[in-house]
C-alpha cells in the first residue's frame, strides 16, 4: 500500500460528476473513500473555476458513513469540533488533530509490529486468541479508513481447533465487542480532551 508521490487527480464537472483523471472514468464518493483506505492521497478540484474542494468532498464522505451509523467520531468530539469554529483556539485545533492521528497511526504500526515479533508460545496461552482478536477489532474501530495511512493491517486470526478437528466459534459476540470497544474508545476520548 505505497502511496504516491503525487496526489491522485479528481476533477468535478459542472454537472457534479466526478472525473478520475488517472483512469479517465467517473467515480463516486465511495469510490474516492476506497483510494483513500488504499492509502492513497486525493485531490479534487472544480474543472472550471480550479477551486480545491477536497475538504468539502472529505467532510461528505465522513457525514455519509457517520449518517449510515458507521460511528466513528463521539458526540462530545462532534460537539467540540463545532466549538472550536466559534473561538479563537480554532487555530490550535488542525495542529492537535493532525499530531493526534499521526501519534494513533504511529502506535498502531508499532503494535503490529511488536503483535507480529512475540514468541509463538504465548499462543498457547488460554484466551490468548480472543484476546487477540478483541486488540484487532479495537484497532479496526480506531483506525477505520486510516489504516491505509501507514502501518501493516491486521492479519486475520486463525481459527483454533476444538475437539475432532472442529472449529471453536468465538465465545462472545462480535457485536457485543465492538460496542464494549466503542463505548472504551468514548471514555478514552473524554480523558482526552479533559487533557
Amino acid at each position: 500500500m505505497a502511496t504516491k508521490s503525487a496526489p491522485l487527480l479528481i476533477k468535478r464537472y459542472a454537472s457534479r460528476r466526478l472525473y478520475n483523471t488517472e483512469t479517465s472514468d467517473y467515480v463516486t464518493l465511495e469510490d474516492i473513500a476506497a483510494f483513500i483506505r488504499d492509502g492513497r492521497e486525493v485531490k479534487i478540484v472544480d474543472l472550471k473555476s480550479g477551486d480545491d474542494l477536497t475538504r468539502q468532498y472529505l467532510l461528505q464522505i465522513i457525514a455519509e458513513h457517520e449518517s449510515r451509523g458507521e460511528n466513528v467520531l463521539p458526540i462530545d468530539v462532534l460537539t467540540d469540533l463545532v466549538r472550536s469554529y466559534a473561538s479563537s483556539t480554532n487555530s490550535v485545533v488542525p495542529q492537535f488533530l493532525a499530531a493526534s492521528f499521526e501519534m494513533l497511526r504511529e502506535s498502531q504500526s508499532k503494535l503490529m509490529e511488536n503483535m507480529a515479533s512475540m514468541p509463538n508460545p504465548i499462543g498457547t496461552v488460554p484466551g490468548f486468541e480472543a484476546m487477540q482478536r478483541q486488540q484487532q477489532m479495537f484497532l479496526r474501530a480506531m483506525m477505520g479508513g486510516w489504516s491505509g495511512a501507514s502501518g501493516p493491517e491486521p492479519e486475520e486470526m486463525p481459527e483454533t481447533g476444538g475437539k475432532d478437528g472442529e472449529s471453536e466459534q468465538p465465545a462472545a459476540d462480535d457485536s457485543d465487542d465492538m460496542a464494549e470497544i466503542r463505548k472504551q474508545l468514548a471514555e478514552l476520548q473524554k480523558r482526552i480532551a479533559k487533557l
